[in-house]
């Protein structure tokens, strides 16, 4: 592994489990058919992460022996997804796939002691975690219809009947592999779901992004997931990039706050239009990586027929983006590329923007300096950030905590406009006015059509054109609120902001256009003036 987020420094099952890979697995259709699989460095990648082990683990410990519970892989259409599952269900079936005590020197895995003739052996260096196979092992392969259950499945069969596997699993089936050791290989989907509730120990879940409540599918993989805890077993997800707007599997998977989730998403440059032909081109260089098999002419062959129909879907599809359909009102790449963290120190001239909700929608407080550095402020002992889900606390807004943020923020800063959306916050606002002052602490309306799109535009320009002085501090939330921001149309060519779906929230965004329009009157107001040392000189 080279380059500087290919170093490996923790320990990892990840270099036996690819080598086994490699000598056990064959590469299942095609002109190559039956020749050695060869991972690519990104796949050999996401194993190595996968199998990451605690560097306190002990022999004995299942799931909670590796560094992630679960994984989600993310790539284009034709990358390599399903044969490399499938040979990740081989590792899973009879291979390499647990954790068993750490080598002190000389210890080997050797197939002739787990049933395999081939006489591959691996040696251990000191120190390195050591493995062995599920005794019972019981895999499901789930998609959402048979046909997508074939990108895993149609894959795996093959690559064991024309290998080495064949000796060690002699019999494939259309509907189920048994395995040597008294497990099973089987197929779920959302129309056979008979299967649900075992006690799986291994679960590769394949397009999660279509996974949805309305399909019935998010309910499959709380299941299955509910299964894999009773076992110790783990799940990976592979998909395409999804529709923000459907709230799907795999964006719950990568917008969760889980720590033990390793999530691999291949970003494409934030700076590349993808309708553009010469730069859709530079897209998919990057995002098929080192995938030596993919012809870029013929994806761009299919991009550009589809990107007729339907861009967005071509987008996710083959540039592998996380893009909603039309009326999207600022692309989050485009708001990315204006990430420069950099601290701020107490004393700044700052303005702010507030955004408040009681029990649904977030609650938000932005601020941004006077030469253009919009960030989310953090309060109290443990240095939280302004933004509250109000799912974090009981289900309504904490209004104490929030008031205590603002003490904070005045007395850390130099405040000179607060802009605050009245509703639900009236009374509050009515305090800050009266310790701040009405012409600081100010009540701006966003359901003013000509204000709100104004607001809107000017924040939407200054962050895309590309002179810009415009930064920010990077705030996860507040990236994922303005990619879900959508216009909604009104007379005159205006618009107002909406969320696509009633989970979507844009309430950090609605905070940063009004932070921004707060700090573009006070400059027109002379406040960037330097202020007086507040020190008199008497002659």
């Amino acid at each position: 592994m080279t380059g500087p987020e290919r170093v490996v420094s923790f320990p990892t099952l990840g270099f036996l489990v690819t080598d086994w890979v490699e000598a056990h697995c064959v590469i299942p259709d095609g002109f190559h058919v039956g020749s050695p699989y060869q991972l690519t460095d990104e796949q050999a990648w996401f194993y190595v992460q996968h199998y990451r082990v605690r560097p306190e683990a002990k022999r004995g410990q299942l799931a909670t022996a590796f560094q992630h519970r679960r994984s989600l892989l993310v790539r284009p259409q034709k990358w390599g997804k399903g044969p490399l599952t499938a040979s990740q269900v081989a590792v899973e079936g009879v291979g390499p796939a647990l954790f068993a005590g750490w080598a002190e020197g000389g210890e080997t895995w050797d197939c002739r002691e787990h049933g395999c003739g081939c006489g591959w052996v691996y040696e251990y260096e000191p120190g390195e975690p050591m493995a062995m196979p599920w005794p019972t092992p019981l895999i499901q392969v789930t998609a959402f219809s048979e046909e997508q259950t074939g990108n895993i499945y149609d894959a795996l069969r093959p690559m064991i009947e024309k290998g080495p596997l064949a000796e060690l699993i002699p019999k494939t089936g259309e509907e189920f592999i048994r395995l040597p050791n008294g497990g099973r290989i089987d197929i779920v989907t959302s129309s056979a779901q008979s299967r649900l509730g075992q006690r799986v120990t291994f679960v590769p879940q394949d397009e999660t992004g279509i996974w949805t409540e309305a399909n019935k599918m998010v309910r499959v993989a709380e299941t299955q997931r509910r299964g894999l805890a009773g076992m110790g077993g783990r799940a990976v997800e592979t998909t395409n990039a999804w529709d923000p707007s459907e709230n799907s599997v795999a964006q719950r998977t990568f917008e969760s706050r889980a720590k033990d989730v390793y999530r691999d998403y291949l970003k494409p440059p934030g700076d590349l239009r993808y309708e553009v032909k010469s730069e859709r081109r530079k897209i998919h260089r990057v995002v098929y990586g080192d995938s030596w098999w993919v012809d870029l002419d013929a994806i761009e062959a299919e991009a550009a027929e589809l990107i007729e129909k339907d861009p967005a879907q071509a987008e996710r599809f083959f540039g592998n983006r996380i893009v909603s359909g039309s009326g999207t009102w600022l692309h989050q790449d485009r708001w990315d590329l204006r990430a420069e963290p950099r601290e701020v120190p107490d004393g700044a001239t700052v303005t702010a923007g507030f955004d408040g909700s009681d029990i649904d929608d977030h609650t938000a407080l932005r601020l941004e300096t006077l030469d253009g550095y919009q960030f989310t402020p953090t309060y109290g002992p443990d240095r939280r950030p302004t933004i509250w889900d109000p799912a974090d606390w009981g289900g309504q807004v904490p209004r104490l905590e929030v008031m205590a943020a603002f003490d904070e923020v005045f007395t850390r800063y130099h405040v000179v406009r607060l802009y605050g959306d009245p509703p639900y916050w009236e009374s509050e606002l009515d305090t800050l006015a009266e310790r701040h002052g009405a012409k600081v602490v100010v009540r701006w309306y966003t359901h003013r059509v000509a204000q709100m799109h104004a607001a809107a535009e000017r924040l939407l320009t200054d962050v895309t054109k590309a002179d810009s002085d415009f930064r920010h501090d990077g705030c996860e939330i507040a990236a994922t609120h303005v990619g879900n921001a959508r216009k909604s149309a009104r007379p005159a060519g205006r618009y107002l902001l909406r969320k696509a779906d009633h989970h979507q929230k844009i309430d950090a965004a609605m905070a940063s256009i009004l932070a921004h329009e707060a700090a573009g009157d006070a400059i027109a107001a002379g406040l960037n003036r330097p202020r007086p040392s507040g020190r008199m000189l008497v002659l």
